[in-house]
Formats: C-alpha cells, sequence, structure tokens
C-alpha cells in the first residue's frame, strides 16, 4: 500500500468535502434507491463519503461506515445528526485498503464512487470480499472508464486535471479490476452509457 499516496488523496478529499454534495449530484437519486433496496443485517459502506446514501437505507439494519477522511466523515456525522433515521449508524475513520474488520463480519459491504479515488483498487476490493460473509453480497455503484474508445480517451486526458484537484480517477478500467480481485460478478446494470454501472457481486464465487 502506498501511504504517501494515500495521506496526498486524503488531504484532498478534506479540502473538497465542503463542496463535495454539489459535485457528486452526477449520481441520481434513483441509482441509490436501486442499489440500496432491500438491503437488511450488518452492513458495511466502504468510502461513505458526506453520506449521501444515509436517506435510501431502510428497514432492519445496522449501518456502519467508513471513510479515510476526517473532512469527510465530519460532514457526514452533521448529516446523520439531522436525518430522522430508522437504523443506526457507525462512523469510523478506515482505510478501505486496510479494514480492521474480522473477516466475514458483515451480510452486505456497499461502495458507491468510490473505487475511483481508491489509490490500490484492487486491494480494496480483495477487503471488501474478506470482510463480507460467504452468503451475503457486495454492492457497488462505480464510474469508470468509457467502452467507448474514443470517449475513454478524452477521460485519459482529463484524468490528471481530476485527480489533481480532488483525487478521483475519471478513467480506471473498473471492471477490469473487478476480475483482478478475483470476484465473480453475478449482475450488472447500465445507468449511463458505459460510464456509470450498477454491480452485484457475490462473494462465494
Amino acid at each position: 500500500m502506498d501511504q504517501k499516496l494515500t495521506e496526498t488523496i486524503k488531504k484532498r478529499y478534506d479540502r473538497v468535502s465542503k463542496i463535495y454534495d454539489s459535485m457528486d449530484a452526477m449520481i441520481k437519486e434513483s441509482w441509490r434507491k436501486g442499489l440500496l433496496k432491500n438491503i437488511s443485517g450488518n452492513v458495511l459502506e466502504v468510502g461513505i463519503g458526506t453520506g449521501a446514501n444515509l436517506p435510501f437505507y431502510s428497514g432492519d439494519l445496522h449501518l456502519t461506515g467508513i471513510d479515510f477522511s476526517p473532512g469527510m466523515l465530519a460532514r457526514v456525522k452533521q448529516k446523520a445528526d439531522k436525518l430522522e433515521l430508522t437504523y443506526p449508524v457507525t462512523l469510523m475513520e478506515m482505510n478501505a485498503q486496510q479494514m480492521d474488520f474480522p473477516d466475514n463480519t458483515f451480510d452486505f459491504v456497499v461502495a458507491t464512487c468510490v473505487y475511483c479515488s481508491v489509490p490500490d483498487p484492487i486491494e480494496g476490493l480483495k477487503e471488501m470480499r474478506r470482510v463480507c460473509k460467504p452468503e451475503g453480497k457486495i454492492l457497488l455503484l462505480e464510474h469508470m472508464r468509457s467502452d467507448n474508445e474514443l470517449v475513454g480517451k478524452v477521460m485519459d486526458v482529463l484524468n490528471p486535471i481530476s485527480v489533481n484537484m480532488w483525487g478521483a480517477n475519471i478513467n480506471r478500467r473498473t471492471m477490469n479490476n473487478i476480475k483482478k480481485a478475483d470476484l465473480v460478478i453475478e449482475e450488472q446494470e447500465h445507468l449511463f452509457s458505459t460510464i456509470v454501472r450498477k454491480i452485484i457481486v457475490n462473494p462465494n464465487k
């Protein structure tokens, strides 16, 4: 794990935490609702950010949210206090690449727009599998490099600007990274061309 790179990206997210909600507006509420419906039990959200998903969880669950950015966690704590949530929430500062949870802890492990910024996305995905129960599910809502090669090349050119501004890569080949992490996709749905996708992974495959 590249600790120096991790600290650099953490500082960038601390810096943009106050305006991150407006930056995250590209992700539609209907996409979040579709990802989070029918979730119950012990749930982990990796990279909870400013808590954009909080209003869309429901049912009998306990949510643990982790993020490596103290600035982001400060914002999500404020949001959780204001919302009338029907479920308990535990928030923790933690690195997605090295989680402090035992194996097979969670029924569901969720990440939305996280693997654009995790320095080692393959290691982060492996950690999600490790902490998810064998009968559980890993749920992802991710943006990634377009399968259209022309659009993908434009994203490649613009990527350094995005990374320097707030630490997010817009050209990650996330589908390849999922395979490299030895995860098997059970279901995927294209939400915005091939750039934004809902992905369901069965960790026991």
